[in-house]
């Protein structure tokens, strides 16, 4: 029986090790993290001075000032917080398409990409949270603490199987309901909804999540290769369609599908978060270092 090929491979990792995910926002969230907050306490910059309150640190006195002044001031340094960073990952069953042009699938690539950004984020010791979905959420996988923990993420990762359709009102609603720490929210996706997709993603912003939003197409998503009678098949409502397809139909589809990107870009873009699209023809590595670290999704 042939060993499945890893998600990513050594070379790659260590490529990684010099980026981190980067967010805007200030999360209450757990020291220990890489990234800096606007929130005060202990920590190894120093931020400002304040008066003192009963019940603070007596270690925090600024007691040189004490001396001079005969008043107490607490010393505030920035805090590096460990903020949830938390991906949605689609594993519904249009994430299947992209293999008839002989490429990787939707579904194996946003594993791969999902991956890599999980082993980013364990180097510089956030926490990650890999949240699956398709019209209801999976169970998730927590991990933080360093790369260590990165093998337990690729076997999480290497298990998922995608099915189902995308409901993203419903997952929008559970996930609010699961996860009401504010944090990071990366969703990776093709954003491939029977129902608006757009306004349950803003609803994650509206709550007071940073969103990226990492949009995967195949090829043929975006400029399908057929022409002729066709007979087309959902690979999540199940229903068929037949029409005849030639170069001014494409050309259509083609600008349908570029409109439909940009409304997805908005939603990204609209409350201070980031969007990023890109085709699965694009090697991760390329993603990566190129349109990703570009958004300001990494740095």
């Amino acid at each position: 029986m042939t060993k499945p090929a890893p998600l990513i491979d050594s070379a790659f990792l260590h490529k990684l090790e010099r980026l981190a995910i980067s967010w805007q926002k200030s999360f209450p969230g757990l020291v220990g993290g890489h990234n800096i907050s606007h929130f005060s306490g202990a920590g190894q910059e120093f931020l400002d001075h304040r008066q003192f309150h009963q019940g603070d640190d007596l270690r925090a006195v600024n007691w040189r000032a004490y001396m001079r002044l005969e008043k107490l001031f607490l010393k505030m340094f920035q805090v590096e917080p460990r903020v949830p960073v938390r991906m949605l990952l689609d594993c519904s069953a249009s994430m299947q398409t992209g293999l008839e042009a002989g490429t990787t699938s939707k579904f194996d690539y946003a594993r791969k990409l999902a991956a890599s950004l999980c082993y980013i984020g364990l180097v510089r010791l956030d926490t990650i949270c890999l949240q699956p979905f398709g019209s209801d959420l999976g169970d998730s996988f927590v991990c933080g603490g360093g790369r260590h923990r990165f093998v337990p993420a690729v076997n999480f990762l290497s298990e998922l199987a995608p099915k189902g359709k995308t409901n993203y009102f419903q997952i929008a609603r559970q996930f609010v309901a699961k996860y009401p720490q504010r944090g990071l929210l990366i969703i990776i996706s093709d954003f491939l909804d029977e129902q608006d997709a757009e306004k349950p993603l803003q609803f994650f912003s509206d709550f007071g999540h940073e969103i990226q939003l990492v949009h995967l197409w195949a090829e043929e998503d975006r400029v399908p290769p057929w022409d002729g009678q066709l007979d087309l098949h959902d690979a999540e409502t199940d229903e068929k369609v037949e029409i005849t397809f030639d170069a001014s139909a494409r050309e259509a589809y083609t600008e349908a599908f570029d409109a439909f990107a940009r409304s997805i870009q908005r939603v990204g873009l609209r409350s201070g978060g980031k969007y990023v699209g890109f085709s699965t023809n694009t090697t991760i590595e390329e993603a990566v270092f190129g349109p990703m670290v570009r958004a300001g999704g990494i740095q």
